[in-house]
């Protein structure tokens, strides 16, 4: 007799009734598509949070009871606690933990031909240290104790075995902290972005013991508030995608549903590129830099040979 298909069939396989998670930066962008592919999909609660009420609000608006949005400010351990407390209070665990706050960074010329050392140096010379630390305060700093204030809820998720599988993390990292080049000249948030692809692997070890599964996603070129800056100075990645467009809610949610299910539920340490558009133009834009670096005048090449 065969065994039964009930569990590999899509309904049994993809669905994550009764799931109860934690977004930070949930109101908006890459954030808000993670909110709603969870709420229309059968989660039982969504606490998101963030530091601006009204977005939150707004995107909790069409999913009254299931969304629920909480203000909060990751760079403050106080502020996390709160929260925390809040949903200890009203559910008593949890069973994701979905690190996304984030902010981009200052922004510098990207090198080309017409820039020179000088003009390299002065630009990313201006922007103060509070500035370029601020990147690494909130991507950094904040998935970490955004990771820590929530352990001891999703360690009770898993005693509650309310889901079939263990907790999780998932944080929302960037193909630009696996690239070299900096798009917009953000290079700071390239770094951050890095540096959180390591701390989650870290995590993804030492939280073995406790049954909790961390795990990435690194998005491309996706609509939202950091990436608008990207397409106003004519920054067109979507040509090196075979769709030939940027992602939308649909490429997100099919992903969020693959890592929050049974589906992806073996997954731990694991960094899921979606679209590796910001990789490849790496290497094309590094072809153009250095071609035309070398096959044209360049003011750092003046003095060659003299």
């Amino acid at each position: 007799m065969e065994p039964s298909t009930k569990s590999i069939e899509v309904p049994e396989l993809f669905s994550i009734k009764g799931l109860v998670a934690v977004i930070s930066g949930g109101g908006s962008g890459i954030g808000r598509m993670i909110t709603r592919a969870l709420a229309v999909n059968g989660a039982e609660k969504v606490y998101i949070l963030g530091r601006r009420g009204a977005v939150l609000q707004e995107t909790a608006k069409p999913f009254p009871g299931v969304v629920i949005p909480i203000e909060c400010d990751v760079t403050s351990k106080e502020s996390l606690q709160a929260a925390a407390d809040k949903v200890t209070k009203e559910v008593g665990y949890i069973n994701l933990l979905w690190c996304n706050s984030g902010t981009s960074g200052p922004e510098s010329p990207e090198l080309s031909s017409s820039v020179s050392l000088d003009q390299f140096i002065e630009a990313n010379w201006k922007h103060s240290v509070e500035d370029y630390a601020e990147t690494f305060r909130v991507n950094t700093a904040g998935f970490w104790y955004t990771a820590i204030a929530f352990l001891k809820l999703l360690h009770l998720g898993n005693e509650t075995g309310n889901k079939a599988h263990r907790s999780q993390i998932i944080g929302t990292c960037s193909t630009l902290g696996f690239g070299r080049f900096a798009a917009t000249g953000r290079f700071a948030y390239g770094q951050s972005k890095a540096s959180q692809t390591h701390m989650m692997k870290q995590l993804s070890t030492h939280l073995v013991p406790y049954g909790i599964r961390v795990n990435m996603v690194a998005p491309g070129l996706f609509p939202t508030d950091m990436t608008a800056s990207m397409t106003s100075t004519g920054y067109d990645a979507s040509k090196l995608i075979p769709e030939g467009r940027a992602g939308s809610d649909v490429d997100m949610a099919g992903v969020v549903l693959f890592l929050t299910s049974k589906a992806g539920a073996y997954l731990n340490g694991n960094c899921n590129l979606i679209s590796t558009t910001l990789l490849d133009q790496t290497a094309t834009q590094h072809l153009r830099i250095f071609s035309a670096f070398f096959l044209s005048p360049h003011p750092s090449l003046n003095n060659l040979g003299n």
